[in-house]
């Protein structure tokens, strides 16, 4: 019998199939293997239309879907999907979230502590110096630095954070098995060994342009904040920060030369509501990553699990019911329960009565990154 992330497989590879028939299908048959195995009629009664049904019927005739899990094998890649506790939690979030990623390497606790660093692939000096100066001292702190493996600002900034000795993610716009750019084949190497390559995109995927606008809304989506650190008018990073602010989510921006077209678009972005930066503290404090060590010291003494860690990044002093504890860790509610009951033991979380639980470490909780300066809507950004 096959695992039942192979159905998940199978259905992302189907044109058209997005995030809202996922969830449609879900509502509908309980499963995907079960949605898999649903005849025409049925998927039509579901809510889908001809078309869609068509292209179902196209897959399940074309695909070997033992095939296709065993090719991602081969290449050491793990295929997440919504129902996965290991699914990054920040990501599971929001509304366009992909219900199934490819992963090439490791996600761990760590990586709720995400920043996410862009910026143009014509990287002046100023701007290298300025990504290295802030990257490193927060990959130091144990913050995870997530880009997009472009030339310029992204390579410099999963750069900074290896020779830090810390930990980055690099989003990809096609499939794990087409690294792009090609120049940057021996970085995503050591990423993986270091972090993890990351896509939503199956394998054999080609790094077409039409593939990088929806790639940002992952890069701001696994990380509490995205930071531009030079930008033009016209560069991909302002769409990474559009997202991140449509998510709810801090935009930083490091202010540049008005003289200098490559750095007009971090200072638009500061005059259209961004935090400006001019030090890593800038950003420690925003977030309130001062504990942040405390925080990860104590998640390594208490060997704490990934759906332990989601929840105790939703937990804080407040009491939170256990329901709004599914809702915001994307855990079903079997798994949160299992889960608190097994943290009350360890001593991480206590009940308040009425299924309300806090969380008992103390060190900050993961909030909502919500905008400590909320971006001006003029519907440019």
């Amino acid at each position: 019998m096959m695992d039942e992330r192979a159905y998940w497989l199978g259905f992302h590879m189907v044109p058209g199939v997005g995030p809202a028939r996922f969830r449609l299908l879900l509502q509908a048959f309980g499963s995907m293997s079960a949605a898999w195995e649903a005849p025409a009629d049925s998927l039509r009664e579901a809510g889908l239309d001809r078309r869609t049904v068509e292209q179902i019927a196209s897959a399940r005739r074309r695909l070997d879907l033992e095939r296709e899990c065993e090719r991602l094998a081969e290449r050491g890649i793990t295929l997440l999907t919504w129902d996965d506790p290991q699914y990054p939690r920040l990501l599971r979030a929001v509304d366009s979230a992909p219900p199934v990623l490819f992963v090439q390497g490791e996600l761990t606790p760590a990586d709720e502590w995400a920043l996410a660093v862009v910026g143009t692939r014509y990287a002046t000096g100023y701007g290298r110096e300025v990504t290295r100066r802030l990257v490193t001292p927060l990959a130091k702190m144990g913050v995870t630095i997530v880009s997009g493996l472009a030339l310029g600002i992204d390579g410099e900034a999963h750069r900074a954070a290896l020779d830090a000795g810390g930990r980055t993610i690099a989003v990809l716009a096609c499939g794990l098995d087409q690294i792009y750019p090609p120049e940057h084949r021996r970085l995503a190497q050591e990423i993986v060994e270091h972090g993890a390559l990351l896509s939503e995109y199956p394998l054999g995927t080609l790094p077409e342009r039409r593939n990088f606008p929806p790639r940002n809304r992952l890069i701001s989506g696994l990380a509490r904040a995205t930071l531009v650190v030079e930008a033009g008018s016209q560069s991909g990073a302002l769409i990474t920060a559009r997202f991140a602010a449509e998510q709810g989510r801090d935009v930083f921006a490091v202010p540049g030369s008005i003289l200098s077209p490559r750095q007009s678009g971090t200072n638009w972005l500061i005059q259209e509501g961004a935090i400006p930066v001019v030090s890593h503290e800038d950003i420690v404090r925003c977030l309130q990553l001062e504990m942040l060590p405390a925080k990860q010291e104590a998640q390594r003494v208490l060997d704490i699990s990934p759906a332990e860690s989601a929840l105790l990044a939703c937990l804080g002093e407040e009491p939170m019911h256990i329901d709004e504890l599914g809702r915001r860790s994307g855990l079903t509610i079997d798994v949160v329960s299992s889960t608190l009951t097994i943290m009350e033991l360890k001593g991480l979380v206590r009940q308040m009565g009425g299924m309300q639980y806090v969380s008992t470490v103390q060190t900050p909780s993961a909030r909502p990154a919500g905008p400590s300066k909320p971006l001006r809507e003029r519907g440019s950004l």
